[in-house]
C-alpha cells in the first residue's frame, strides 16, 4: 500500500468504522448468511430511516458493504475482500 489511492481508502474505511452505529450495522449484516434488507436494518435501531441510510452509504462508499437493489428496497452484505484488505493493513502494525 504505497499509493495515495490506497491511503485514501484506508482513511475512508477508518472514518466509516469510527461510528458505533456503523459497527453495529456491520456486525448485524455479518451474521446474516445472505443479503440483509434495508428495512430490517432500519427496524434494528431507534433512528430515522434517513440516518440509517446515511450510515449505510458511508459503509458502501468505504467499500465495506456490497449493495443490490431488490425492487424498491436495497439489500446489503459485507464485502469481505474489502474488509480483509483493511485488516491486513492494520496487521502491519502488530510488530
Amino acid at each position: 500500500m504505497n499509493s495515495s489511492f490506497d491511503l485514501k481508502r484506508i482513511e475512508r474505511i477508518s472514518k466509516a468504522l469510527s461510528d458505533p452505529y456503523r459497527i453495529k450495522i456491520m456486525e448485524a449484516i455479518k451474521k446474516e448468511p445472505d443479503w440483509m434488507q434495508c428495512t430490517v436494518i432500519v427496524d434494528m435501531f431507534d433512528l430515522a430511516q434517513s440516518t440509517v441510510s446515511h450510515h449505510l452509504k458511508q459503509l458502501v462508499d468505504a467499500d465495506l458493504l456490497h449493495t443490490e437493489k431488490d425492487g424498491r428496497c436495497t439489500k446489503y452484505k459485507v464485502n469481505r475482500e474489502g474488509f480483509n484488505d483493511y485488516v491486513d493493513f492494520l496487521r502491519k502494525f502488530e510488530r
